[in-house]
C-alpha cells in the first residue's frame, strides 16, 4: 500500500509499504479520508517527538475491513472515525471520566499496544504516529482507538472530527465550558481555531473576537461564527482591551503554541477569566507570568488536551451537530488531495492557504 513516511527530521515522502493483518484487539481500516494536520508537520520537524521512520497521519475516517480476535465494539463494514488517544476504560484517568488523558497503553513510542508494529518498509519494521499512521491507504489500529459513526456522514467531514474539530470545539465546550453570553477571543484561526470559534458559537458566546495574521483566515472566522476580528498586524491585546472597556475577555484561546502569544493571551483575559492553551509548541520553549499578578487577578490558565474528548461519545455527537446544520465541516475543507499529492498538501499547510486540507483515497 501507499503511505506517507517521515524518514528523518524535515524529510518525508510517499512510499510503498506492507501491512500485516490485525492481531487480537486490533482493527484493519480501509482509509477513506485523512486530514492534513499541523501535528503531522510537528512530527516531521521534531516539535512532537517520535522515532523515524514513521507513517504519518492521526486524523481520519474509513471502513472496517478486518478485525482481530476479541474485537466486539466494531464489525466489518462499519464506518469509523479514528482517535489518536486510546480509551482503554480501565486506567486511572478513564476511571475518573478523563479518557483524553488515558494511560492504558504505554508501549514504545510509535508502536502498537504489544510493543510491535504492523508496518514494514523494505522488509524492515517502521513506526506509526499515535497508534494510527493513517496517512495511508490502510491502517491497523487498536480497537480502543475507533468508534462507529453514521454511514450517511461524508468521510471527509468525519475525518476532521478525529483531531482538529474535536480539539477546537471541545476546548470551547468542554475544557473552557463557555457560559452563554460570554466574551471570547480566539488567537490563531487555522482549522483548530475555526473549530474553537464554532464551539464558542454553539455554546452561546455573546461576542467572539477572531485574531490572526491572515485576513483570509479571519474572513473565514467570521463565516464560522466570529462576531468581529482584529486587523492583521495590530496589537491585539490593546484592541481587545479597548473593545471591552479595559476589562478583557472572559475566555481567551491560544491556538498557535508560541510563548509570546500565550503571554499576550493571558494579558487579554479579564480578572477572574480563563486563558485556554490549545496550541502545541516545542518542549524546549517556556512562557512566563508575573508571580504576583496571577493570584491577585484570579485568572485561570488551562491546558486543553484533545478538547477533553470522550471520543466514543463526542465523535458521534459532533457529527450529529454537523448533520443538524449546527457545525459547519464542509466549509472548513478548502482542498482535497490524492495521497501522491501529500508533499503539496504539506506545502499548502505550511503556507497557510487552507483551513483544512484532506487526503482522499
Amino acid at each position: 500500500m501507499k503511505a506517507v513516511v517521515a524518514h528523518e527530521l524535515n524529510r518525508f515522502s510517499v512510499e510503498n509499504v506492507t501491512l500485516d493483518p490485525p492481531k487480537a484487539g486490533e482493527v484493519k481500516v480501509k482509509m477513506m479520508a485523512t486530514g492534513v494536520c499541523h501535528s503531522d508537520l510537528s512530527l516531521i520537524n521534531g516539535t512532537i517527538p517520535n522515532p523515524f521512520p514513521t507513517v504519518l497521519g492521526h486524523e481520519g475516517a474509513g471502513i472496517v475491513e478486518e478485525v482481530g480476535d476479541g474485537v466486539t465494539h466494531v464489525a466489518v463494514g462499519d464506518h469509523v472515525v479514528l482517535s489518536f488517544v486510546l480509551n482503554c476504560g480501565d486506567c486511572f484517568h478513564c476511571e475518573r471520566a478523563e479518557p483524553h488523558l488515558c494511560i492504558g497503553g504505554k508501549p514504545e513510542l510509535g508502536m502498537q499496544l504489544d510493543g510491535t508494529t504492523r508496518v514494514k518498509m523494505n522488509g524492515e519494521p517502521i513506526a506509526v504516529m499515535s497508534f494510527l499512521g493513517n496517512m495511508a491507504e490502510y491502517a491497523v489500529v487498536p480497537e480502543a482507538c475507533v468508534v462507529s459513526v453514521d454511514k450517511s456522514v461524508d468521510f471527509k467531514a468525519a475525518a476532521l472530527v478525529g483531531c482538529g474539530v474535536m480539539t477546537g470545539v471541545g476546548a470551547a465546550i468542554k475544557t473552557a465550558d463557555i457560559r452563554p453570553g460570554s466574551t471570547v477571543a480566539v488567537v490563531g484561526c487555522g482549522g483548530v481555531g475555526l473549530s474553537v470559534i464554532q464551539g464558542a458559537r454553539i455554546a452561546g458566546a455573546g461576542r467572539i473576537i477572531a485574531v490572526d495574521l491572515s485576513a483570509e483566515k479571519m474572513q473565514m472566522a467570521m463565516q464560522m461564527g466570529a462576531t468581529e476580528s482584529v486587523e492583521p498586524g495590530s496589537n491585539f491585546v490593546k484592541e481587545i482591551m479597548g473593545r471591552t472597556n479595559g476589562i478583557g475577555v472572559d475566555y481567551c484561546f491560544e491556538v498557535i503554541g508560541i510563548p509570546k502569544v500565550i503571554e499576550q493571551c493571558i494579558k487579554a483575559t479579564r480578572r477572574g477569566g480563563t486563558t485556554v492553551l490549545v496550541g502545541v509548541g516545542p518542549m524546549t520553549e517556556r512562557f512566563s507570568i508575573n508571580a504576583l499578578s496571577l493570584p491577585l487577578s484570579g485568572k485561570t490558565i488551562k491546558g486543553s488536551m484533545y478538547g477533553n474528548a470522550n471520543f466514543k461519545v463526542d465523535f458521534p455527537l459532533l457529527l450529529g451537530l454537523y448533520q443538524g446544520g449546527k457545525l459547519d465541516l464542509d466549509q472548513m475543507i478548502t482542498r482535497t488531495y490524492s495521497i501522491d499529492e501529500a508533499p503539496q498538501a504539506f506545502a499548502d499547510l505550511e503556507s497557510g492557504v487552507n483551513a483544512r486540507g484532506v487526503i482522499v483515497y
